[in-house]
């Protein structure tokens, strides 16, 4: 891996880190951050291909209270590395560095979380340093206080980062060329389904009986072959106005006969 990628992939592992608790650009989204590494590292298409497989995963990750979710940053930028090596190293199989770099994202997630525990951790005294910056009215001290806090974020991935850069890639692909088929092909399996429990999680919060036929329709349009991806985001855009209209329709008619969902009161109809 040349020098110039490795600084690239630092500063977007450090941006992820950061957006790990800014989330504003979502540069720590799977889909983002391996992209990204593929683009800097000239492995574009696995990159996209990584990163949709685990934005799946992480679709269903989120803080509940004071429970804490995977860390989705570590996740995408130290697995998208590990694929990046293998393919450097001349693996002939792209498929396998792809779906053995889903299968090792969810520890990293749990590993992840180790790092936000110590961050956090370290960021107490910070906090207080603010507080009393803030009470002496040093307003340039707080925003020092706050800035290093977020670039301590956002070291806790680029670290790992920049020193898995470093590890040969020949020694990766010899690992991946070592496993037997068995073991490949489980690892393949099991990434599928932790991406499909993924998904499964977010349905889980979604599903209304409003939603459920547009969830069908998916899977109807979705079997037609000569579809593109395009063809179906312009359909479920369409769906999506074609929805909102018909509820602004319901809503302005007045008469208090429906709920204002369309779809609901047709569905209520014929329960």
């Amino acid at each position: 891996m040349s020098a110039l990628s490795i600084v690239l992939i630092a500063i977007i592992a450090l941006l992820a880190g950061m957006e790990g608790v800014l989330d504003e650009f979502q540069f720590h989204q799977p889909l983002v951050a391996c992209t990204l590494i593929g683009l800097v590292s000239g492995h574009l298409q696995e990159g996209v291909m990584l990163g949709g497989s685990l934005q799946m995963i992480a679709l269903g990750w989120a803080n509940v209270g004071a429970a804490v979710a995977p860390d989705a940053a570590l996740a995408s930028v130290a697995s998208a590395i590990i694929m990046v090596l293998a393919l450097d190293g001349g693996t002939a199989d792209s498929q396998t560095a792809i779906t053995t770099s889903i299968a090792l994202a969810v520890p990293l997630s749990v590993a992840g979380l180790f790092l936000t525990m110590i961050c956090r951790t370290l960021a107490i005294p910070i906090v207080h340093a603010m507080d009393a910056a803030a009470e002496k009215g040093n307003f340039k001290g707080v925003e020092m206080w706050q800035i290093l806090a977020i670039l301590m974020q956002g070291a806790r991935i680029a670290i790992p980062a920049v020193a898995l850069c470093f590890v040969s890639p020949e020694i990766v692909t010899n690992a991946l060329n070592m496993m037997p088929a068995w073991l490949s092909g489980g690892m393949a399996v099991g990434g599928g389904m932790v991406a499909a429990v993924g998904y499964a999680m977010v349905i889980n919060m979604m599903a209304t009986k409003e939603v459920w036929p547009f969830f069908a329709l998916g899977f109807v349009f979705a079997a037609i072959s000569q579809l593109t991806l395009i063809a179906l985001g312009v359909i479920g855009v369409s769906l999506a106005l074609l929805y909102l209209g018909l509820k602004d329709v319901a809503k302005n008619s007045g008469g208090g006969a429906g709920t204002g969902d369309p779809l609901g009161d047709i569905l209520n109809d014929y329960e």
